[in-house]
């Protein structure tokens, strides 16, 4: 039987139906899936121009942000033949063929299968191994004003000039900003990983308990410099997403002007098609400056021969070269302690044979490995 509320529409030379138009994604906003798949088809050439040639996970709402959302790397069977798609890697040594959305009849296809925001990689399909962007993900904690993040976006602009790169900043559409900045495809995964954490420790020391590096959330101070965004198979939330607030907010592109003044609940999926038409996109040019990691890498080295080796990857990851341990601080201390105490008692309590030595002496006793 077909579905009586569901409409056809007429997008980059396809037809489309999208099922339950009226359905509200937004309850406490009031904004249905029709008005989500209104404002990406309004504000189409500003957010495919951060989507353009990526392959790109999508996160379904299929419920609206009252919903549980679920995160679909692979395009299911029976999709339309006119689909862009691409084949990527993935750590584990899987592949998947994931969404390109070039156009707005792709933005509409995933936006009726519950799609809120975008996810995309930082390649293009034409290079799945080298990475055009470099994404800096300040992200405050539970108890940093966003007035935080903020100022450490400024120091941010602040290092990336010094070494060459221009950076777009954007809010993240929660409660923190985004930096994003095109660099030539010359470098792998782990080497603009590495870039971002240089940035990261230099932002960190020049803003000493406002801005971390650190990964582990009990040791992190103000707001965290998430490096991690930078490794292979992770993503954030594109320019121009709604993100899956009560409010409906977007991750909005900023000139560097607005940054110390921004209010992200002011730029929603109702007042920012009018901003663009009236503005114009901060990041407009973006694919133009495209800049070099030769300066991070250096900084990089320099941290290196100063001692400071690698930090820890995501979970997920297998354990790298160079990694420190990957485990909680706090456990580790728990671990040292409780071995220290085991060892004192060891001494304290250990029988003597024949020879006058400790049971527990490591050439008289195997035991278990520490």
């Amino acid at each position: 039987m077909a579905d009586e509320e569901a409409i056809v529409i007429e997008l980059s030379g396809h037809t489309l139906r999208v099922s339950k138009p009226e359905k509200l994604y937004f309850p406490q906003a009031g904004f249905t899936k029709l008005d989500l798949l209104s404002y990406y088809v309004a504000c189409e050439a500003a957010v495919v121009r951060h989507l353009r040639e990526r392959p790109t996970v999508m996160k379904r709402w299929v419920d609206g942000v009252a919903g549980t959302p679920f995160f679909q790397k692979r395009v299911p069977d029976g999709a339309p033949e006119w689909l862009q798609t691409a084949v990527v890697k993935f750590p584990s040594g899987r592949s998947a063929r994931e969404l390109v959305p070039n156009d707005a009849a792709h933005l509409a296809w995933g936006v009726n299968l519950g799609v809120i925001d975008w996810n995309p990689w930082p390649v293009r399909r034409s290079d799945l191994d080298h990475p055009d962007e470099l994404r800096i993900d300040l992200d405050p904690g539970p108890d940093v004003p966003f007035a935080q993040a903020r100022s450490v976006a400024l120091v941010v602009k602040e290092v990336l000039e010094e070494n060459g790169l221009h950076g777009y900043p954007k809010t993240s559409g929660s409660r923190g900003i985004h930096v994003l900045v095109r660099i030539e495809p010359s470098w792998e995964f782990g080497q603009v990983r590495r870039a971002a954490l240089a940035l990261a420790r230099e932002v960190e020391r020049r803003m000493p308990g406002k801005a971390t590096s650190r990964w582990w959330k009990e040791e992190r101070e103000g707001v965290f410099i998430d490096y991690n965004q930078n490794a292979r198979d992770r993503t954030v939330a594109s320019a121009y997403s709604v993100r899956a607030v009560p409010d409906a907010r977007v991750s909005c592109p900023l000139d560097w002007e607005e940054v110390p003044d921004v209010e992200p609940d002011q730029l929603r999926l109702d007042t920012v098609p009018d901003r663009l038409r009236e503005r114009g996109d901060p990041s407009e040019t973006i694919d133009d400056l495209a800049g070099s990691l030769e300066g991070l890498l250096e900084l990089s080295e320099r941290d290196e021969h100063a001692g400071l080796g690698d930090a820890p990857w995501p979970p997920h990851f297998r354990k790298q070269a160079g990694e420190p341990t990957r485990a909680q601080p706090s456990r580790r201390r728990a671990t040292r302690a409780k071995a220290s105490s085991g060892e004192e008692a060891g001494r304290s309590s250990g029988k003597r044979d024949a020879g006058g030595k400790s049971s527990s002496d490591p050439d008289t006793t195997r035991g278990k490995a520490q």
